[in-house]
């Protein structure tokens, strides 16, 4: 924070009572105006008698006079007068409006007359401290420059200036006051420079004002790179990008809302002050150095004077002169060494609209001219000169030879861009049409790909003038994406349409099929149909001798294998190649094994899917694919809640979900688990926020993530007593699986699912589901699945009043949890098997020991909701076991236990009616309990409450 570099800087030296000279340097927008109000905010400073002059382009000034602290001078009448109108007009001093007695108005004040300062004389004249402010002094004039010189080369005792400027408009480079100052030894002079912000500053700025879920990484990294880091740039753009998609009312972006990407800095119209401070600076150049400033905005970049002097046409003799006066106008800035531009890079848009289209023109020939000549040829931006100067035919060789380029690199992102901007237009005929639409779709599905991509290629396949086999070849990977971003249907559709046009190439038609052999989305059909895509791509994929394609067909069946719980998946899986000199081979054994870790997981078969996803990830390290790295980390993210790694958790899929910026479809991990730890915390606003996304809702989303996330929706309905709700998401996520017969799948969702059911009123449906869900992982190695059958059972033979078998299984099933190992869920399932105990009365001491091994369980991993609810279970046990006092136990002005309870869970989020669910108690007593620990906390909300509670204020 730059209050903190602020406050070692001068605080102290302006706190003292001896002289002294703080110059605030700073260019338009870099926080000047932002310090002076930090510093006459400051309580040390607001006891002696201060004065702010803040000096207008007009050449006036405004004047703003602070009453003194008691027991010094006050203001005139005519001062006071004006604080209170605002006056913009120039007051002379009145000597008459000191108060009786003052000393005489030192020499020093009357060239000042025009600032009006007053009755500082008479504190000045006394030796007490008197604050000086001065803004904008290289607005100043010389009457009123050289009466600071004069005051400053011999300050009074106890005067303190502060007086900030901007370098780049002082009138004589350097002197800031117009000439050297002879400053007396003993004052200090402190320079204080104010630059651009770091990356870290704007992100702050950010994500204060559009919330952290809205600030992709991408776009922070642009935000900062177009502004340059100048504050006041910053803070204008962001008030721009809020009021073009605000947030709703409780300030936190919901899933699926607007995400800002580097896209939206890049389209976002120039400030209004940053425009008018740059062609307000141009308007008052002559021709050539204009020019100079016009080539600059053309290429957009920090250039040498001979690029400027080429793309400007100037000849040798005068460019020099011209960059010269453009540098002491501040219209250019020399970033590095011989280089120059504009100190903010987005400046040189609000110039290149300004530029005549006939110049403009010309000026991109001649920036293409000079971009051709260099080596190596920097294709990209060649591509874009070649365009705007109307060189249609170069620029698309330009864009060809970019993209080729770029993907060569591993640099995926860059051609995704490339042949997105160049695709869209009319212009491009075939058959270069058809060689850049193919890149495009290869690219995409390796590379980070964003919706603009899916509309460019779904415009590719719809051209039928495209030869048959190409747009077939398009379309399987249309296809794909289609998988990848939950829209599961429409890319099944294309696969099989791909199928079809493609009858006459037998090995790209292999490749969709292959595609359709993977039941992960719903509409896939029952399980057989997959596997019989699959044979079809194997057959085909025998009978071309492609090595490649056999491999990938062979990870396919591998995954597909591991993912339904066929224990022949790992054998498959050893068969994959690991070495070969074909990166195309380690790329589709990497995307079996990556895939089989992600299918692992769902298993509960957490250990293989650790080594799975470490040996997919080193091939494709060796194959530089982006992408895979931005799935395997979803996938660390899924196996780390899992298995009970909740430390910083939260954090890092925030910051998944913040850097996956436009990457479609890569997030639905990160926001499952971001959805789960919200509900196992109580932060249950949050929950819908992030299992609604479009990644983990919908007919589109890929099965399993869509039914965990079901699970977290029913359990959430279950809190808040809505059981029709509660048992409508059951009955719709039990169809979809259904409908994929890959029962493995229910593991995350089948108890939640069955309570559901049972609670309200289906018992027999929720016994046919059981049955259902035990005839579908029978011969299945699906470890988390078996447990969660246990954990059914246990449901159903407490709904049958069996409690102490149901206790049984609970018991059961807890061991299964903690073989997988899956803390969370034994630590439930040893709250539901102590809950059967007591209410059997047989094993009231079992029953007591399970809850609180559940409660210590869930404290540790910080589920701090279901904590509550145990412990509420217990306190409600043990005042129903143990005699009681007569009389209520007094906590004077401490929180009881139950109050901190309460206190807790309103400062996560939880309403009264859910913390009445969560702790057995009426919403009136809940109401009661906060009204109570917030007067005894003196808290001024419900979060507020719950931090106090947090930091001891006090305690029970």
């Amino acid at each position: 924070m730059r209050e903190r570099e602020w406050d070692t800087a001068v605080r102290g030296p302006l706190a003292s009572a001896a002289p002294v000279l703080v110059l605030v340097e700073g260019e338009a927008g870099t926080g000047k105006t932002r310090f002076v109000q930090w510093l006459l905010a400051l309580p040390e400073l607001g006891r002696a008698p201060r004065l702010t002059v803040n000096f207008k382009a007009s050449g006036a000034s405004i004047v703003h006079d602070y009453p003194p602290a008691k027991g010094t001078a006050s203001a005139g009448p005519e001062a006071t007068a004006a604080r209170r109108s605002g006056s913009l007009q120039p007051r002379a001093l009145q000597p008459k409006a000191l108060r009786p007695g003052a000393p005489a108005t030192p020499s020093w004040l009357a060239p000042l007359a025009a600032s009006s300062l007053g009755e500082l004389a008479s504190s000045l004249g006394s030796g007490a401290p008197v604050l000086l402010v001065a803004e904008d002094v290289h607005r100043a004039d010389e009457q009123v420059a050289r009466a600071l010189r004069t005051l400053l080369a011999d300050p009074p005792a106890g005067l303190r200036v502060v007086l900030s400027y901007r370098p780049e408009d002082l009138a004589r480079p350097g002197l800031v006051l117009g000439a050297p100052v002879g400053y007396p030894a003993e004052l200090p002079v402190i320079r204080l420079r104010l630059g651009a912000l770091g990356e870290a500053e704007v992100r702050r700025m950010a994500v204060g004002a559009l919330g952290e879920d809205r600030c992709s990484a991408p776009f922070l990294a642009r935000l900062h790179e177009r502004s340059g880091g100048i504050a006041q740039v910053v803070a204008d753009l962001l008030e721009e990008l809020k009021a073009a998609a605000p947030l709703p009312r409780s300030g936190t972006a919901k899933a699926g809302q607007k995400r800002f990407t580097a896209r939206d800095v890049d389209e976002a119209d120039v400030p209004v002050r940053l425009a008018e401070l740059v062609v307000g600076r141009l308007a008052a150049l002559d021709e050539e150095p204009r020019r100079v400033v016009w080539a600059a905005a053309v290429l957009d970049e920090s250039l040498s004077e001979d690029d400027l002097a080429s793309v400007a046409g100037l000849p040798t003799g005068s460019i020099r002169a011209a960059l010269m006066t453009a540098l002491s106008e501040a219209v250019l800035h020399e970033p590095g060494p011989g280089r120059y531009g504009f100190r903010v890079p987005m400046a040189a848009a609000a110039v290149y609209h300004l530029i005549p289209g006939p110049v403009r023109r010309e000026l991109h020939g001649r920036a293409a001219e000079a971009l051709a000549s260099r080596r190596p040829v920097p294709w990209a931006r060649l591509a874009h000169q070649q365009k705007a100067s109307g060189r249609t035919a170069d620029w698309l060789e330009s864009v060809e030879n970019a993209a080729r380029e770029a993907v060569e690199a591993g640099d995926y992102a860059l051609a995704i861009g490339l042949l997105e901007g160049t695709l869209a237009h009319s212009d491009v005929r075939q058959p270069t049409r058809a060689r850049l639409a193919l890149m495009l779709a290869q690219s995409a599905t390796r590379g980070l790909h964003s919706d603009k991509t899916l509309e460019v290629l779904r415009r590719v396949v719809d051209d039928r003038a495209l030869p048959a086999a190409t747009r077939g070849e398009v379309r399987i990977e249309l296809g794909k994406l289609l998988l990848v971003v939950a829209r599961g249907n429409e890319g099944r559709a294309e696969l099989r349409a791909a199928v079809d046009e493609l009858s006459n190439r037998p090995a790209l038609s292999a490749r969709a099929m292959s595609v359709l052999g993977v039941p992960y989305w719903p509409g896939s059909g029952p399980l057989a149909d997959n596997l019989a895509w699959l044979q079809r791509a194997e057959t085909a994929a025998a009978g071309s001798g492609d090595a490649a394609l056999q491999v990938s067909v062979a990870a396919t069946r591998a995954a597909v294998m591991v993912c339904v719980g066929d224990p022949d998946g790992w054998r498959c899986l050893e068969q994959l190649p690991r070495e070969s000199d074909d990166p195309r081979i380690l790329q589709h054994s990497a995307w079996g094994l990556c895939c089989a870790a992600n299918a692992a997981i769902w298993l509960g078969e957490y250990a293989r899917a650790r080594e799975l996803q470490a040996e997919g990830m080193k091939l494709y390290a060796r194959s530089e694919v982006p992408f895979a790295e931005q799935v395997s980390r979803g996938t660390s993210l899924l196996l780390d809640m899992e298995t009970g790694h909740w430390a910083g958790l939260a954090t890092w899929a925030r910051l998944y979900v913040a850097e996956a910026g436009e990457v479609l479809g890569a997030t639905g991990e990160a926001m499952l688990v971001l959805g789960l730890l919200a509900l196992a915390k109580g932060e249950l606003d949050q929950v819908d926020t992030w299992l609604s996304g479009a990644g983990l809702s919908g007919d589109g989303s890929p099965v399993p993530r869509v039914v965990a996330a079901s699970g977290g929706r029913i359990r959430l309905a279950l809190a808040r007593e809505d059981l029709t709700a509660a048992a409508r998401e059951a009955a719709e996520a039990w169809a979809r699986l259904q409908a994929a017969s890959v029962w493995v799948w229910a593991a995350e969702l089948a108890p939640w699912a069955v309570e559901a059911t049972v609670r309200s009123g289906g018992l027999d449906t929720a016994q046919e589901m059981v049955d259902e869900f035990a005839a579908g992982i029978e011969s299945r190695q699906a470890p988390a699945a078996a447990a969660a059958l246990m954990w059914c059972r246990a449901l159903l033979a407490a709904a049958h009043g069996k409690l102490l078998e149901a206790a049984d299984y609970f018991r059961r099933a807890r061991k299964c949890y903690q073989a997988l190992p899956r803390p969370y869920e034994a630590a439930l399932v040893a709250e539901a098997g102590g809950r059967c105990a007591l209410r059997g009365g047989l094993e009231t001491t079992t029953g007591l020991q399970e809850l609180s091994a559940a409660t210590h369980e869930l404290e540790a991993l910080g589920a701090t909701w279901d904590a509550a609810r145990v412990r509420a279970e217990l306190r409600a046990h043990h005042s129903t076991q143990l005699p009681r006092p007569p009389g209520r136990p007094s906590y004077d002005e401490r929180l009881s236990p139950r109050e901190q309870e309460v206190a807790q869970l309103a400062g996560d989020g939880l309403s009264n009616r859910e913390i009445a669910a969560t702790l057995y108690l009426s919403p009136r007593t809940v109401e009661q309990h906060v009204a109570r620990a917030m007067r005894k906390v003196g808290a001024l909300s419900r979060h507020d409450l719950a931090r106090k509670v947090r930091n001891g204020e006090p305690e029970g």
